[in-house]
């Protein structure tokens, strides 16, 4: 299972990923600038407007739990933060550079369908194609340590499907997939089926009163 994390976890930790690979020359990060980065209006869903005293509340429980590291630099009077949430020598949690990017976005903005994450993940690492990140997506999926994303069921009106990150727990339509007693996807076939039936018995129901007034004339 993979490590839980809160929403406001999540962003810290995703922020955290974010800053080490495109701004490396200013990480590790301070309170203020993780604050901003918290806050952020781009590249984040939903844009948050948290205070410096909530940030640091929630990067206290990170290092209770040994994912979050206070660590400044050397003549440095202002603490400064890094995590230990994947690829350190300080946990067993490994990705590859496209994984780490795809996972980042999802803890940065939420699900998303392949297209929108080769094109948001692309910044923070190498992926040209969208079967790349289909490929890495289907990695954190089936991994034996996982799973650590799971496919959404397709929403009306969009042609790919979204997938999510599992660290904040089970989005809110897998969980009623599976109230349902089913997958997702079966989830989502299930509902098809249903408004088949009802658009048939309507049909059904106009022939029959068609009928009647054929035998009124």
């Amino acid at each position: 299972m993979p490590t839980e994390l809160s929403a406001h976890e999540a962003r810290v930790i995703g922020c955290l990923i974010e800053k080490q690979i495109a701004t490396p020359d200013q990480y590790p990060l301070s309170l203020n600038s993780l604050t901003a980065a918290c806050n952020q209006k781009s590249n984040r869903d939903p844009v948050l407007d948290l205070d410096e005293r909530e940030v640091q509340a929630v990067v206290d429980g990170l290092m209770k739990r040994q994912l979050v590291l206070e660590k400044s630099g050397f003549g440095s009077r202002v603490p400064k933060y890094q995590h230990l949430f994947c690829n350190t020598q300080f946990g067993s949690l490994r990705f590859s550079p496209q994984g780490t990017a795809i996972v980042c976005e999802l803890l940065l903005r939420g699900p998303q369908t392949p297209g929108e994450l080769r094109s948001h993940a692309a910044r923070l690492a190498p992926l040209k194609e969208v079967g790349e990140v289909e490929a890495e997506l289907e990695e954190l999926m089936t991994r034996p340590d996982g799973p650590f994303v799971v496919k959404l069921p397709r929403e009306p009106g969009r042609r790919e499907s979204r997938y999510a990150q599992l660290f904040t727990g089970e989005p809110p339509l897998v969980e009623h997939a599976a109230d349902a007693g089913s997958s997702p996807t079966h989830g989502a076939a299930a509902t098809l089926a249903e408004r088949i039936a009802i658009l048939e018995a309507d049909v059904a129901a106009l022939r029959r009163e068609l009928e009647a007034l054929k035998d009124r004339r």
